[in-house]
């Protein structure tokens, strides 16, 4: 996880194409710009980036089930209920389920958890653009490489698991 960067997911476990479902992780460093103000003496992960979070997990489910076809962009969150607090070096474990993918948007309900249980959950409303219309398709299959979804696709394609 590079909270300065946004880059929130380290690794995408599972995808679980027919059941519309995502498992990642994400470890919160040791250190980071961010907690220098939040808070000082008391690191913690804002709530901000814990809805950012579940947001990415989403948006990779998204990608993975519409082939890379549009690029998922977050529009609401509904719902949110921030649970427990993230200190530094927390280990994550990300979900997301896809509830509906159509006309242009997607919803999902996505949850975190770590050692402490539940941490967070919401539904999430992203716009899907197609890629001829937004000029990072290349940087996002990049990222997408590099935390494993397609791995993940290719172990869950059609299996239900």
């Amino acid at each position: 996880m590079l909270l300065e960067y946004f880059q929130m997911i380290d690794s995408i476990e599972t995808v679980e194409m027919d059941a519309g479902r995502l498992v990642a992780r994400s470890k919160v460093p040791a250190a980071s710009p961010v907690f220098e103000g939040h808070f000082p003496g008391m690191p913690l992960v804002p709530g901000v980036l814990l809805i950012e979070t579940m947001a990415q997990a989403s948006g990779f489910l998204v990608l993975a089930k519409n082939g890379f076809s549009a690029m998922p962009l977050l529009m609401t969150v509904d719902g949110a209920k921030i649970r427990n607090t993230v200190e530094p070096e927390a280990e994550l474990t990300i979900e997301a389920h896809l509830e509906h993918d159509g006309s242009g948007f997607a919803v999902t309900k996505a949850r975190i958890s770590g050692a402490s249980g539940r941490i967070c959950d919401a539904q999430l409303k992203l716009r899907t653009i197609p890629f001829d219309k937004v000029p990072i398709g290349d940087i996002v299959r990049k990222r997408a490489e590099e935390v494993g979804l397609f791995t993940a696709m290719a172990a869950g394609q059609g299996t239900g698991s």
